[in-house]
């Protein structure tokens, strides 16, 4: 259970820092594929959870 707490404690704090990655990401995409405004919102959210779950998850072991 702890190691679950710790994870998502982890998790939050790369939220703010995994944001730019997943930003530039995000860009690339749209240069190679046309997207809407919606959806590149959508990708960059999620992109950031994802991208702050997998350091999270390193951090943690």
């Amino acid at each position: 259970m702890t190691q679950i707490v710790i994870t998502a404690v982890f998790t939050f704090a790369m939220f703010m820092f995994m944001a730019f990655p997943a930003i530039k990401i995000v860009e690339f995409i749209h240069e190679k594929r046309e997207l809407s405004q919606k959806s590149q919102n959508v990708l960059t959210i999620v992109f950031t959870v994802l991208l702050s779950f997998l350091i999270a998850l390193f951090l943690q072991s």
